[in-house]
């Protein structure tokens, strides 16, 4: 059966960059959860994949994991996303958004209504119907499930990330039925003509050509993966997405249980950690480590 989706090229730059132009982010905590430490940092051996599904670990001992996305502001291409993070029924029916494996995996997910992020955006004066692109750092349930929440908006997304998701299923963390709308779907292309290097990264994409939003390849987490680099007024922030789970994750360089492809995960979290290394001072953050995020102001 085929897809009602039917995403199309991108044609980069996207319009409204402006040479210097810095944008403010303002990070949104959409739900949190809890969930095997094991799954986030791996334990080697049989009982280590067993405790990362949470076999024999005792509820105390699980993480606080949170489910975020972050709205952003530009000067003069206006604002846009990063993710879309849980769709606004997950209080309702948790399962519609986590899936039958993603619901046995993590435990008390706490959603309210108002953390939904269209009602995120009331509560900073910007309407649902006013963000006119957003960049998905790939479709995992917990980063894609409030895409039907857009349906105005143009969805940028790696190529390779839409290839993995038409053909996976809920068992590498992809629910179809949360992306297969009639949407206005972009492909990136970081094998193209348009990429670049940037910084750290070997593989990246200058969303406006005025290096306000820089898209950089972070494979791994999954086929086709990528974090985003943001110029603020005072400096950089680094949306690093899956690609680096925690600040443990960074800092000791452990890896997930579960990747598309070890090797690409090794080689995305070096370019993230030399990242870091090389810019001293900016704000840098993991997908899902909530000792991180209480850390972080409401706007940069």
């Amino acid at each position: 059966m085929g897809m009602a989706a039917e995403p199309r090229p991108a044609s980069l730059p996207l319009p409204g960059g402006h040479e210097g132009a810095a944008v403010h982010v303002h990070p949104l905590l959409v739900a949190r959860m809890e969930g095997p430490p094991a799954h986030f940092h791996r334990e080697e051996g049989r009982m280590g994949a067993l405790r990362a599904l949470g076999i024999g670990v005792p509820r105390d001992d699980y993480l606080e994991v949170p489910v975020v996305a972050f709205f952003v502001e530009h000067p003069t291409a206006g604002a846009l996303l990063i993710d879309t993070g849980f769709h606004g029924s997950v209080p309702i029916e948790p399962a519609q958004a986590m899936g039958r494996f993603g619901g046995l995996l993590f435990k008390d997910v706490e959603m309210e209504s108002n953390q939904a992020v269209p009602a995120q955006l009331r509560g900073l004066g910007v309407a649902a119907e006013s963000i006119r692109t957003i960049v998905m750092t790939h479709l995992h349930s917990d980063h894609a499930s409030g895409i039907s929440h857009f349906p105005e908006a143009t969805f940028i997304i790696s190529e390779r990330e839409w290839a993995a998701a038409r053909k996976a299923g809920q068992l590498s963390g992809y629910i179809k039925r949360q992306y297969d709308h009639a949407f206005d779907y972009r492909l990136v292309d970081f094998d193209g003509p348009d990429a670049t290097s940037f910084a750290s990264f070997g593989r990246a994409l200058d969303l406006f050509a005025d290096g306000s939003v820089m898209l950089v390849s972070t494979p791994g987490h999954t086929h086709g993966h990528m974090s985003v680099v943001l110029r603020l007024a005072g400096g950089e922030a680094l949306i690093a997405g899956d690609a680096a789970y925690t600040m443990r994750t960074l800092r000791d360089s452990h890896v997930p249980y579960r990747m598309d492809d070890e090797h690409r995960f090794r080689r995305s979290l070096r370019e993230i950690q030399l990242y870091v290394e090389q810019t001293p001072g900016a704000v840098i953050v993991p997908g899902h480590d909530m000792a991180h995020w209480r850390t972080l102001a409401p706007v940069y």
